[in-house]
C-alpha cells in the first residue's frame, strides 16, 4: 500500500475519534411514566425497548466509538423524541400508541440491536404478551386512512 494512503487513513481514523457526537451519554430525570397495565408489560418493555425510549439507557462500551457512537446517540435521540416512557404525559407527541404496532410488524427493536451480547431478543410469547401489554397500556393506533368527524 502506497505510504500516502496509509498517512490519509491513519489522518481520516484520528479525525473520526476527534469527532465528540455520539459519547455525550446523558439521561435525563425520569419525570413520569405511563400508567402500565401491568408490571410484566413494564418489565417487558424494559428489557427490550428501554435503551431508547426512556430516559434509563444503558450506555454499551462500544456506544463511545465512533462511527457506532453516531448510531446509537441518533437512535436514542430519535427513540426519545417519539417515544419517551420517563417524559409521559409532558412530553408532546409521545407516540406511545405505534408501539404495538410497530413491535408486531418487526420493527422494532432494529436488528442491528441484537448483535451484541448484552441485548437479548425477547422470546414469541414474550413478545405477544408485551403486544398485547402495550395495547392495553396506550392503545391501538388509529387508522391514518379514517377522517376524524370533529
Amino acid at each position: 500500500m502506497n505510504a500516502k494512503i496509509i498517512k490519509t487513513l491513519i489522518i481520516l481514523v484520528i479525525v473520526i475519534l476527534l469527532i465528540p457526537y455520539g459519547r455525550n451519554h446523558t439521561n435525563p430525570q425520569v419525570v413520569s411514566e405511563p400508567e402500565w397495565n401491568s408490571l410484566e408489560t413494564r418489565d417487558l418493555f424494559f428489557q427490550a425497548c428501554k435503551d431508547c425510549h426512556s430516559n434509563e439507557t444503558e450506555w454499551p462500551w462500544y456506544s463511545n466509538i465512533p462511527p457506532i457512537s453516531w448510531l446509537i446517540q441518533h437512535d436514542v435521540n430519535e427513540g426519545r423524541e417519539h417515544f419517551n416512557v420517563s417524559m409521559w404525559g409532558v412530553q408532546k407527541n409521545n407516540e406511545g400508541e405505534e408501539a404495538a404496532e410497530e413491535l408486531q410488524e418487526g420493527e422494532m427493536p432494529p436488528w442491528f440491536y441484537f448483535i451484541p451480547p448484552q441485548h437479548q431478543r425477547l422470546s414469541e410469547k414474550n413478545k405477544k404478551k408485551l403486544f398485547a401489554g402495550l395495547i392495553a397500556t396506550f392503545g391501538e393506533e388509529k387508522d391514518h386512512d379514517e377522517h376524524d368527524g370533529d
